[in-house]
């Protein structure tokens, strides 16, 4: 925020203006939002035409996150003066911000002709282009600015973002690590790096990452969840539930560290304390995806089928994009009888990015109950191409070529079961329905044949 720095004269409105903005600079500085932005509007009704209030106002609704509402601000600021590069970089910021990426791209665009070194008009350009998706355009503007601010520390962050999106994760880890040696205080850097080394592999590192971040945000939540997660999926369960617990007392309504504390106790088979925590999960948030899930499992294992449709059903309702979880939805559905509900998941499962050979498998028993043997075959066959090593879908494709009275795909299929336990038995079962269904076709011909003779 911009400090008039006047000497105050009580005698004049304009005084008791840059009187108002100075303690107004004083609060922001203090961490007192609305105290600040209570005195900027008193300064604003009485000096209308002053570019730094504006500008001051949209940095402090910025700080309480109210991007849309900042916009304005620095929209009237700059109209006041309309070469400023730093009011147009910040508005181009909160364009981003607030996922008007035309506008924003513009506007850094207007900034490059008024000054084309600039550089954050390159650097800000980097999140843009990612949020847009385009990957390429993103990593132009890093080498842009490279050329005229070569070490940016938020430029080594903002492309390792990029990266991280992408999958990229060498990449995304050698950039914020020369961020982080650049501006070792780099907001949420040590965060950045935990998250780059967990999915990569490197947990040693991504404990030592959240540890640093910690210290220096203990309460940040994000960092506390995600910390806990890391450990509960290492395995960590006690220090899991060390960062989720302080998670409850910083926030005690927290959705996501009551459904996590919840995980812990399914893990450990604490079934009563696990349904508790999932239950206040969703007291706090009744949109939270999860905690239906697990109790509809915990329901399904008790034998409960009405609670187990009742979850599963308020579960799908939630929008989920995990194929995983909705297609085992899918199988509790259809070991339950309801064959709507499953095909539903199954073919929901089928739309999302990370679709697997379970899915097919699952809407191919489906449709196979429902007796359309056609288009279970086709998912059948689908899943075999997904998952060519797994035996069960052979088994399972000769069947269903056996009710389509295909013997060329059944001996096909039986060929590439294996004759071990445990698909000895069925394996068995099918080779002898196989041959009883060709012996009474050949007895039925030739039956017709002696009756045709005899007339």
């Amino acid at each position: 925020m911009l400090d008039s720095g006047s000497d105050f004269d009580y005698g004049s409105e304009w005084d008791q203006a840059e009187q108002m903005a100075t303690q107004a600079f004083e609060f922001y500085e203090d961490g007192q939002m609305a105290e600040a932005m209570e005195k900027l509007n008193e300064a604003i009704e009485l000096g209308p035409e002053h570019a730094e209030w504006y500008f001051n106002m949209a940095l402090t609704l910025d700080g309480l996150e109210q991007y849309e509402k900042a916009v304005e601000y620095y929209q009237r600021a700059l109209e006041c003066t309309p070469a400023d590069v730093e009011i147009m970089n910040c508005l181009g910021v909160n364009y981003t911000r607030t996922a008007q990426y035309d506008l924003s791209l513009s506007m850094f665009e207007q900034i490059e002709r008024v000054d084309p070194l600039f550089e954050p008009a390159y650097c800000n350009r980097i999140i843009a282009y990612t949020e847009m998706e385009q990957y390429n355009r993103a990593e132009q503007m890093f080498y842009m600015a490279q050329q005229i601010k070569p070490d940016c520390p938020l430029c080594y962050y903002n492309i390792g973002n990029s990266l991280f999106t992408q999958g990229e994760y060498d990449r995304a880890l050698w950039c914020w690590d020369k961020c982080a040696e650049l501006a070792p205080d780099h907001p949420q850097i040590h965060y950045r790096l935990a998250q780059v080394c967990w999915v990569s592999g490197k947990g040693d590192r991504a404990r030592e990452e959240f540890l640093i971040e910690l210290r220096g945000n203990p309460l940040e939540m994000d960092v506390l969840l995600d910390f806990g997660l890391f450990l509960l999926e290492s395995g960590d369960l006690d220090s899991a539930r060390e960062k989720f617990s302080r998670a409850l007392e910083y926030d005690p309504q927290c959705a996501q560290a009551h459904f996590y504390l919840g995980e812990i106790y399914r893990t450990r088979q604490i079934v009563t304390k696990a349904v508790r925590c999932y239950l206040s999960a969703m007291k706090f948030d009744e949109e939270l995806i999860g905690p239906r899930f697990r109790l509809a499992e915990i329901a399904f294992a008790a034998g409960d089928e009405h609670e187990t449709r009742e979850m599963l059903r308020d579960e799908f309702q939630l929008g989920l994009e995990d194929s995983d979880v909705l297609t085992a939805m899918g199988w509790m559905f259809l070991k339950i009888g309801d064959l709507t509900d499953a095909s539903n998941c199954f073919m929901q499962a089928l739309n999302e990015a990370d679709v697997n050979g379970e899915s097919f498998f699952g809407l191919g028993m489906s449709l196979a109950i429902h007796g359309d043997y056609e288009g279970a075959a086709e998912c059948i066959e689908q899943a075999i191409a997904l998952e060519p090593s797994r035996p069960e879908l052979q088994l399972c494709a000769g069947w269903i070529y056996y009710k389509l009275e295909k013997w060329d795909q059944v001996t096909e299929s039986l060929g590439q079961c294996p004759k071990r336990q445990p698909y000895r038995g069925r394996y068995r079962q099918l080779e002898r329905a196989m041959r009883y269904k060709k012996y009474l076709r050949r007895f039925r011909k030739l039956f017709g044949r002696f009756i045709r003779g005899v007339e």
